[in-house]
C-alpha cells in the first residue's frame, strides 16, 4: 500500500525568495510574465542583476519601465559578448524588460541601424539617452560594460573607451575631431596604466581631460 502520509520538505529560503519574486514582479510590471521570470530566476542562478525596475520609480500608466543603467547592463549581459545582434532579437529582450519601443525606435534612428545593429554604439546612445554630457554618457557605459566582479573601480579596455567617445563625438557632432584626437592622445601616453584599462576617475576627475 503506498505511503500516503509522507511529509513534503519545504526549503527553508522558499518563502522570502516566493516573497521576493512577487514583489519585483509587482514594481516591474512585465508583458511577459513567463518570460520575466525565467530570466529574473536565471539572472539570480548566475550571480546578476535582476531584471526589476527601481522602486524609485513610478510607474507609467503605460506599464513600461524607465530606462537606467542598471537595465543597460542586464541587457549587455543578454548580448553575451557579440559585436552585432539582430534587430527583432534586441527588440524582444526589450520587450521582455518593458522598455518603452518608442525609445528603442528613437535609438535605432539615430544610429540609422539597419536589420543588423553594432552593439557598442547602440550601447553608446543607449546611454546618451541618460548621460546630459558626453562625459556622463562615457562614465554610464564605462560601468555598464565593466565586468564587475570585485571591488575594484569600474574600468574597461582603452580601446573601448576610444571607441565609444570617437562614436559619440562624431553622432553629436559638436566636438572637433582634432579635439578627440588629442583627448585620446593624452589619455593614452599620460593616465593609462600598464593594464590598458581606464577608469571612470581618469577622464571625470583629471583636469587635463576635457571631453566636451
Amino acid at each position: 500500500m503506498p505511503q500516503m502520509d509522507k511529509q513534503i520538505c519545504i526549503p527553508p529560503e522558499l518563502p522570502e525568495l516566493l516573497k521576493q519574486f512577487t514583489k519585483a514582479a509587482l514594481r516591474t510590471q512585465p508583458q511577459d510574465l513567463i518570460q520575466w521570470a525565467a530570466d529574473y530566476f536565471g539572472a539570480l542562478t548566475r550571480g546578476d542583476i535582476p531584471p526589476v525596475r527601481d522602486g524609485s520609480q513610478p510607474v507609467a500608466s503605460s506599464n513600461f519601465a524607465e530606462l537606467t543603467p542598471e537595465l543597460l547592463k542586464i541587457l549587455h549581459s543578454r548580448v553575451a559578448g557579440r559585436l552585432i545582434i539582430h534587430v527583432n532579437e534586441l527588440g524582444q529582450m526589450w520587450k521582455v524588460l518593458s522598455l518603452p519601443p518608442e525609445l528603442l525606435n528613437s535609438v535605432i534612428n539615430v544610429g540609422r541601424f539597419t536589420e543588423e545593429i553594432e552593439w557598442l554604439k547602440f550601447l553608446a546612445l543607449a546611454c546618451s539617452a541618460l548621460g546630459v554630457t558626453i562625459s556622463k554618457t562615457l562614465k554610464i557605459a564605462c560601468e555598464v560594460l565593466s565586468s564587475g566582479h570585485d571591488s575594484g573601480p569600474a574600468r574597461i579596455p582603452f580601446s573601448t573607451f576610444q571607441f565609444l567617445y570617437t562614436y559619440i563625438a562624431e553622432v553629436d557632432g559638436e566636438i572637433s575631431a582634432s579635439h578627440v584626437s588629442r583627448m585620446l592622445a593624452y589619455i593614452e601616453q599620460e593616465v593609462i596604466g600598464p593594464d590598458g584599462l581606464i577608469k571612470v576617475s581618469d577622464f571625470t576627475q583629471n583636469p587635463r581631460v576635457r571631453l566636451e
